[in-house]
């Protein structure tokens, strides 16, 4: 069976649906042609030089990314700006760019899920639910499943996320025990 970028669009759409994007965001394809046939997709945080070198590397034909490439207003995309210079290398290598930001931030199970996951918390509910009651919408409070000090917390998402230049940071009482 033929996959063509549009099949992935809608797989995408249907787990992030982009109603759940915040007003001011950015989500949904970017460039490509959407009867482009695909057969490797690349995923990264940001769609920049690198993880375009990375997905023409890869022979990927669809570059997913978190982070929005163009989330102001555009007025143009020449090739000597570090963002047209993205969408140029895009477009000459035949590679799409779709983005799935605060939907996929907002969408259950989501982006915020999975980092909840990651730092062994039980999800009760969103921050900021997108209407009362909701199960949709940005950020998730859950619960560990026992008390343990702030340091240790602390120490542990840095174990479990990965190594950024700025590292991760936490203020408040290092022994304050936190369970929510």
């Amino acid at each position: 069976m033929a996959v063509r970028i549009r099949d992935v669009v809608e797989a995408l759409e249907a787990a992030y649906p982009t109603d759940l994007a915040e007003s001011w965001d950015a989500v949904g394809l970017v460039c490509g042609d959407p009867e482009a046939l695909v057969q490797r997709v690349l995923f990264c945080v940001d769609p920049v030089e690198a993880t375009v070198d990375e997905a023409v590397d890869f022979g990927a034909q669809l570059l997913v990314s978190h982070h929005p490439l163009l989330l102001r207003g555009v007025h143009g995309v020449p090739a000597d700006d570090p963002k047209g210079r993205v969408v140029h290398r895009l477009i000459r290598s035949g590679i799409g760019l779709y983005c799935a930001h605060t939907n996929a931030d907002s969408a259950v199970p989501g982006v915020s899920d999975a980092l909840a996951g990651a730092l062994g918390l039980t999800v009760d509910r969103p921050l900021a639910p997108h209407a009362e009651g909701a199960s949709t919408g940005l950020g998730r409070i859950g619960e560990l499943p026992e008390a343990e000090p702030f340091r240790d917390f602390v120490a542990r998402v840095a174990q479990s996320l990965p190594t950024t230049a700025w590292g991760v940071r936490g203020a408040g009482e290092p022994e304050r025990p936190i369970r929510t």
